[in-house]
């Protein structure tokens, strides 16, 4: 429960204090919605909806990381005399946590994108009128190709950071592990990601182009811009996957420093 608790806490704090870059990620990944800079977001809605879709990326992001550290922690626990070698322990647990804690909660991502692309809440009036207005089917679009991306992120993210961890030491080694780990996962990711949003806004708005399926999205993306339409909005990942994860790894260390010691007094 420490595990669970600690993880979600940690998913929080990262994701709230990058909100906005997070939403100029996914604008970029989406360019062909209307209004999609920030520009047009501070300008029609005001600086506060830099945040839009925060709160339920909030609810999302606290039981999924808190089923993904907890579930992590678990498995490397009771996996160490079955895996001898960190790095594969570390690889296999960060898959199996990482395709859990997204099936868990899949449907809130779908509704953060969602309500991340509207303007002046012209689709949703919030969490439960997307519920309302979402078919099942819509709201796990995507889900195959999220399990795809990010449960090697996820497996990539510990993996680099445990063994960044060995060379870097100093005040400031756990945020800079954190972040180098997450630059080096999504870079390997990241066309899965961009998928993946492609797919969760199937039947949200007419300028969004349609799609039969992962193959379908592959093939006309690639028609219509390349190879370089699958990396749209990399560069606003690693500006965002730094500092999320240099935080998040820094939290939980902090938090289960404090765990540790309040346990012991």
């Amino acid at each position: 429960m420490e595990n669970f608790i600690i993880g979600g806490l940690a998913g929080i704090v990262s994701r709230t204090l990058t909100a906005p870059v997070e939403l100029y990620r996914i604008q970029k990944q989406n360019y062909f919605m209307p209004n999609s800079t920030i520009k047009d977001v501070v300008k029609k809605e005001g600086i506060r909806y830099l945040w839009k879709g925060n709160g339920v990326n909030c609810v999302r992001v606290f039981p999924q990381y808190a089923i993904n550290w907890g579930i992590f922690k678990l498995a490397s626990n009771s996996s160490k005399n079955i895996i001898k070698r960190n790095e594969a322990r570390n690889f296999v647990c960060g898959l199996l946590s990482g395709s859990i804690s997204t099936i868990a909660i899949y449907p809130l991502e779908t509704i953060r994108t969602r309500l991340s692309l509207q303007t002046k809440k012209n689709h949703y009036k919030g969490l439960f009128d997307v519920f309302k207005k979402t078919p099942i089917k819509s709201l796990y679009g995507g889900l195959l190709m999220s399990i795809y991306g990010f449960a090697p992120f996820n497996a990539l993210s510990f993996v680099f950071y445990h063994k960044l961890k060995e060379v870097f030491d100093g005040p400031n080694s756990k945020m800079i592990c954190g972040g180098l780990s997450g630059m080096w996962a999504i870079s390997i990711t990241y066309p899965t990601d961009l998928i993946r949003r492609r797919l969760q806004l199937q039947n949200f708005d007419k300028n969004v182009p349609e799609y039969k399926g992962i193959v379908d999205c592959c093939v006309k993306i690639f028609k219509k811009d390349g190879m370089r339409g699958f990396y749209k909005g990399l560069g606003a990942a690693y500006f965002k996957v730094f500092p999320t994860l240099a935080i998040q790894f820094w939290t939980i260390e902090i938090l289960t420093k404090l765990s540790k010691s309040s346990t012991k007094i």
